[in-house]
């Protein structure tokens, strides 16, 4: 059998497409282990829809126990965390991810909006340890 993307990923929505203003929201826990297939990479997307003003600061966080949670090392990240203005409506950002933790999370720190701006993000499992990965 042929090797696909589709058998060796799975992406999960970690913030929902909203529309957000002044504050923090965390997203919600991705865990990388789920049907114990242990997967050994991960990417953080973020997709943008219009972006009014403001600043979005989005950062990957990870946890062992989906209860402590903090940001990743730089060390266990490929690319940089974006931070999303005005100037970045219908815009696509990819951060993977090397490190060992087993759940993550997006995490978002919006200031200076007035409006706001529309956006959500995606995370990406992938090459487990056990293949397939059974989607559903």
């Amino acid at each position: 059998m042929r090797q696909s993307l589709y058998n060796v990923a799975r992406a999960k929505a970690t913030l929902a497409v909203a529309l957000r203003t002044n504050g923090t929201v965390n997203g919600t826990a991705v865990d990388l282990h789920e049907n114990k297939d242990a997967s050994r990479s991960a990417m953080l997307i973020v997709h943008s829809g219009s972006i009014t003003d403001g600043s979005h600061a989005v950062v990957l966080q990870e946890s062992d126990d989906n209860s402590s949670w903090g940001t990743v090392a730089a060390a266990d990240l490929q690319g940089s965390a974006p931070t999303l203005t005005s100037t970045d409506d219908d815009a696509l950002f990819e951060l993977g991810y090397k490190g060992s933790k087993r759940y993550l999370r997006a995490s978002v720190t919006t200031s200076g909006a007035t409006t706001g701006g529309t956006f959500g993000a995606t995370i990406v499992r992938a090459f487990p340890r056990r293949t397939p990965i059974a989607h559903s």
